[in-house]
């Protein structure tokens, strides 16, 4: 089983504190960010990674290294300038193979339990869907019976935890590009399953969200 954690973001929302550092370096409950996941991922059993990265992308290679202190295996996607999620996703995949793969956001944090990465015949992705933050109400997706809906109601948060099929991205060229417009397509097919995830998520979108989690996690 392989995963990918999305690192390559810019985090303009976090200046000051990402002006120096990488946002998947930000530190909560004593570690970086991207090291939570790191974790969460091994003793799930997934120790095959993939970690794109743009700005400040040495750093990240500097402070994790192949992976072995992790007890994982990580490989590299440089991207120079970032390329979305979609477009890092793509130019991604030689390292991820030809089976479906779990893909991670690299500014989240949760406590949801790492999902097997299998999809049911003929789905092209299956996503994690979180109640709407306050700074989201609007949600993004609806959930009905276990198949993600681009519209409908109630509508959920994408957690940014995904299972991915690489058919998903087959018609799709080298560059920049968003994932949601592909994720739209294939739940019009009806071929996106979902699950809802009710207990803790953070988007690290902002210093303030940053510090609340790290008060979280070091008050227990």
């Amino acid at each position: 089983m392989r995963a990918m954690i999305l690192a390559a973001g810019r985090g303009n929302r976090m200046r000051p504190l990402t002006d120096h550092c990488p946002k998947p370096l930000l530190r909560a409950g004593g570690k970086p960010l991207i090291v939570h996941h790191i974790e969460r991922l091994a003793a799930a059993g997934i120790r095959d990674l993939v970690i794109n990265h743009a700005y400040l992308g040495e750093q990240i290679e500097a402070a994790l290294g192949d992976g072995s202190a992790l007890g994982v295996r990580i490989r590299y996607s440089p991207e120079g300038e970032a390329l979305e999620t979609g477009g890092g996703i793509f130019k991604a995949l030689p390292l991820l193979g030809p089976e479906p793969f779990l893909v991670v956001n690299g500014d989240v944090w949760t406590d949801c339990p790492v999902p097997e990465t299998r999809l049911t015949e003929g789905d092209l992705a299956h996503l994690v869907l979180v109640d709407n933050p306050p700074h989201h109400p609007a949600g993004d997706f609806a959930l009905e019976a276990g198949r993600v809906r681009p519209e409908g109601s109630p509508r959920l948060t994408f957690s940014g935890i995904g299972i991915y099929h690489p058919d998903l991205f087959v018609d799709c060229v080298p560059g920049a590009f968003p994932l949601a417009p592909l994720l739209r397509d294939a739940m019009t097919q009806g071929r996106v399953g979902g699950r809802h995830h009710s207990g803790l998520w953070f988007d690290i979108g902002t210093p303030e969200r940053l510090v609340e989690l790290d008060r979280m996690l070091t008050q227990g």
